[in-house]
């Protein structure tokens, strides 16, 4: 048995220790590289491309059309995501009409102007008379030239006060009513017989005014349905009279008068009570749509509706919102072809004055 010096082993166990320790990075080191390349997250890079078609889907396409219209170009997966619904507006016609205030009017004043005119006429009645009289004895030369002239100037007279009282008529009631007091020249000795509605009128509050709103005009006015705060419910119907000559000084209101069709006196309005009123014209029906209450927007004080205009295009256009009924407003610019946007509005608006997007907009 070879003995080994004790310096060799020494050497010996030295080189092993260092080789040892040599290795001992090497090992720690590859396994820091494969956690490191099974760390790397592949799931990021997925997620990101998944997103750039989400937010660009979300995006309208905005051009100009030919007659500078906006036009918003939607593809059908976002107009789906959107929730956006159309409709085609129902086909009607609209009778012109306006609401409107008023009053029943109280007809003591009628009733003293029209006792004035009476008075009036008898004056004249007499002269007429008197004037016819003299005539006769003018023929047979039997009456001075001076007492003609006298009977002639007097008759004059009292015809300028009769059409005096009676201008008065026509400018304070309207000159329908003034035409109600008949002739004022009859045969001397003719029995006046004034239309029977005048009596109606100054017993009854059967006359009721309705005023526009100031620089407001309706054509041919027809009939208007009252409402009171009593049978508001219950709407009276009223009859077209005459418009007044002039306009409220104060108000520069038109006022109109309506005859109350009614024929039991229980249903008259009292003298001074206040109603509201549909006006209904005269003038032929206008034929158009109904757009729905839901697909209108207001946008700077003007109605606003969209319509589609193509598969994935849609249009903002204007909608004149004086004309309410029932169910929304009534429109002669559209036809029962046309599809309006009924839910969604208000986010194509939004996307309209964003550019694109979704930040503003408003909708009543």
């Amino acid at each position: 048995m070879k003995i080994i010096p004790r310096f060799t082993l020494l050497t010996l166990l030295l080189a092993g220790a260092a080789a040892a320790r040599a290795a001992a990075p090497d090992a720690k080191t590859e396994p820091k590289t494969e956690a490191k390349a099974e760390a790397k997250p592949e799931p990021k890079p997925d997620a990101k491309a998944e997103a750039k078609p989400e937010a660009k889907a979300e995006l309208v396409k905005l051009t100009q059309g030919t007659n500078g219209e906006t036009i918003l170009t939607l593809e059908p997966e976002t107009q789906k995501r959107l929730g956006l619904v159309v409709a085609n507006p129902a086909a009607t016609q609209w009778l012109p009409e306006i609401r409107v205030t008023g009053h029943a009017l109280d007809t003591a004043p009628l009733s003293d102007v029209l006792m004035e005119f009476g008075r009036a006429l008898l004056t004249f009645d007499s002269s007429h008379q008197e004037l016819e009289r003299a005539k006769k004895l003018q023929r047979d030369e039997n009456i001075s030239a001076r007492a003609f002239q006298e009977a002639e100037a007097a008759y004059r007279q009292n015809f300028a006060a009769v059409m005096a009282v009676r201008l008065k008529i026509e400018t304070t009631w309207g000159k329908r009513l003034a035409n109600l007091t008949g002739e004022i020249v009859v045969p001397p000795g003719t029995p006046r017989k004034m239309d029977p509605l005048l009596d109606e009128l100054t017993r009854s509050a059967g006359l009721i005014r309705l005023d526009l709103s100031a620089g407001e005009r309706f054509a041919d006015p027809a009939t208007a349905r009252i409402e009171t705060l009593a049978q508001h419910d219950q709407p009276l119907k009223a009859i077209f009279f005459d418009k007044l000559p002039s306009l409220d000084a104060q108000t520069q209101q038109q006022g109109l008068l309506f005859l109350q069709d009614q024929k039991n006196p229980r249903d008259f309005l009292a003298r001074g009570e206040a109603v509201s009123a549909t006006i209904q014209s005269s003038a032929a029906p206008v034929s158009g749509v109904v757009v729905p209450a839901d697909a209108i927007l207001r946008h700077a004080g003007k109605g606003w509706v969209f319509v589609q205009t193509a598969e994935n295009s849609f249009v903002r256009r204007e909608l004149a919102l004086d004309r309410a009924v029932a169910d929304g407003f009534f429109s002669a610019d559209l036809s029962a072809t046309n599809q309006v946007i009924i839910n969604g509005t208000q986010t194509l608006l939004s996307a309209e004055l964003s550019g694109g997007g979704f930040n503003t907009g408003q909708r009543d």
